[in-house]
């Protein structure tokens, strides 16, 4: 395997260092690569689709007769109760 190729691949396309090692190790070529890890990414989108991001925040403010109301989900609860995430939710809002 060649590190060189595989230092070109994840400076070309961003992708895990993981990801770019096993392209190069799947496939002959710089072009190869770069479609095995576009495959890879379609596949791992599509899992990430079934997912369901169930728990989050609501927040609501009024001012001068006008209203907002702003509804931010996560998939896990500990994301929803996190102060940066609750930070953010309110910023929102203001």
């Amino acid at each position: 395997m060649s590190m060189k190729l595989v230092k070109q691949l994840r400076q070309a396309t961003g992708a895990r260092l993981v990801d770019c090692k096993a392209a190069v190790e799947a496939t002959t070529g710089l072009e190869e690569a770069f479609q095995w890890l576009r495959e890879k990414g379609a596949s791992r989108a599509a899992k990430l689709e079934t997912r369901t991001a169930a728990h989050g925040l609501v927040a609501a403010r009024a001012l001068n007769g006008r209203g907002c109301l702003v509804e931010v989900n996560s998939e896990t609860d500990f994301v929803a109760r996190n102060a940066e995430f609750q930070r953010f939710v309110r910023d929102l809002v203001d």
